[in-house]
């Protein structure tokens, strides 16, 4: 209604259009409501998902502790030489305890983000990475809620391209190091040939399908990694080390800029955790102040600061880009590099498991093999594994030549 005074003209809201307490009560109580449809339906799903997944037998303290050793010592950790090299004697140490301290505290957020979305979700365990993700953009602030599903399919592309990335890396490298090898013994041997004898052993332990019958692999891993650097240190220090006022102490940026490259590859783990976590008898081990996180991680972090410093100090600007590089072609540096493949290689299922545990469901479904579980994620495994070993092929020739 259009009111008119001496000198203004206004609109008069009509009463009942005018904001009452019991419109903003009927806003509230359904935003509410909204949220409470949002948490429900989130419920029913992971509930329909944790009736439908494989019951694994549960792990106990060591076994975890040895997944999350092997999960984060790669190839990273025998490139960490060529990491210090690039930021310094100083300041690389420095920096990569600085980066291992974030590392390890994103995993604690990460842990408890999945317990609080566990007691949102009446008990309800949030399996991965990208569950704990949806659960935290549906039961949070309204705006964002409908951007749960999305964000929970961008996690697990970005964790799968990243573990299927490592996978082929692993391979590369392995039959790079191998090549060489059987170089040192004049055998003329093509660098695809060792990728395709190596198929085997990486296709054999890729079949195995949980992560306490995976223990012994990642055992036998960490100690060739352990016995690998171990002989690498004997070679480093057998003739002494020169004084570290001969190495750089600090770099500029776009040497820092590779140092960071090197020290976040190295630090690889954080997709393992939750799995690990709820793959545990006891899952309160995992994250308190002795448990398995920190231990694993502490004990990660010394040695790559150890292979680091010495590999810097001992051979400085001709520290190649693997320490293995720089040990010659006696016997024993041969030794190093079977060690060292051999548990690179034995990694690799441990990468892989993860990037198939959330692939998997979806492929089952679209081949439909509901009714063969077990032998669909056989086949599944074993089509990945080729298609890893396919594309290292092919990465080989841009890095080979």
């Amino acid at each position: 209604m259009i009111v008119e005074s001496e000198n203004q003209t206004y609109t008069q809201v009509p009463l009942e259009n005018k904001p009452t307490e019991a419109n903003a009560k009927k806003a509230i109580d359904d935003t509410v409501q909204q949220r409470s449809d949002v948490e429900k339906m989130a419920q029913v799903k992971l509930k329909k998902e944790a009736e439908n997944a494989p019951e694994h037998p549960p792990t106990n303290y060591i076994t975890t502790l040895i997944h999350i050793f092997k999960g984060n010592i790669g190839p990273g950790l025998f490139a960490m030489g060529d990491a210090f090299k690039n930021g310094g004697i100083i300041v690389g140490p420095i920096l990569l305890v600085i980066i291992g301290v974030i590392s390890v505290h994103c995993q604690h957020v990460l842990v408890s983000c999945s317990e609080k979305m566990r007691a949102l979700t009446n008990g309800v365990v949030c399996a991965d990475y990208a569950e704990t993700v949806e659960q935290c953009f549906a039961n949070g602030p309204v705006k964002l809620r409908t951007w749960s599903k999305m964000m929970k399919t961008i996690v697990n592309i970005f964790i799968c391209v990243t573990q299927l990335g490592f996978c082929c890396i692993y391979i590369v490298f392995i039959s790079t190091n191998m090549k060489q090898i059987f170089d040192a013994y004049e055998v003329d041997i093509d660098v695809h040939l060792v990728m395709v004898i190596m198929f085997v052993p990486i296709l054999l332990t890729s079949l195995i399908t949980n992560l306490k019958w995976l223990m012994p692999v990642s055992l036998v891993a960490s100690i060739c990694m352990v016995v690998g650097l171990a002989i690498t240190i004997f070679y480093a220090l057998k003739d002494g080390l020169p004084s570290a006022a001969e190495r750089k102490l600090y770099t500029d940026g776009p040497h820092l800029a590779l140092f960071f490259g090197t020290a976040i590859f190295a630090f690889e783990g954080i997709t393992l955790v939750l799995p690990l976590r709820n793959a545990m008898r006891k899952p309160s081990d995992f994250a308190r102040t002795m448990g398995v996180l920190n231990m694993g991680m502490t004990l990660v972090t010394f040695m790559f600061l150890f292979a680091g410093i010495l590999g810097y100090l001992k051979w400085g600007e001709e520290v190649g880009g693997s320490l293995t590089l720089n040990l010659g072609d006696t016997i024993l540096a041969q030794c190093v590099k079977v060690m060292v493949s051999v548990g690179v290689m034995l990694g690799y299922p441990l990468q892989f498991f993860i990037a198939i545990q959330i692939m998997l469901p979806n492929a089952i479904q679209i081949f439909h093999l509901q009714s063969r579980p077990f032998t669909g994620e056989l086949l599944f495994r074993t089509i990945m594994v080729v298609l890893t070993c396919e594309y290292s092929r092919k990465l080989s020739y841009g890095c080979l030549y």
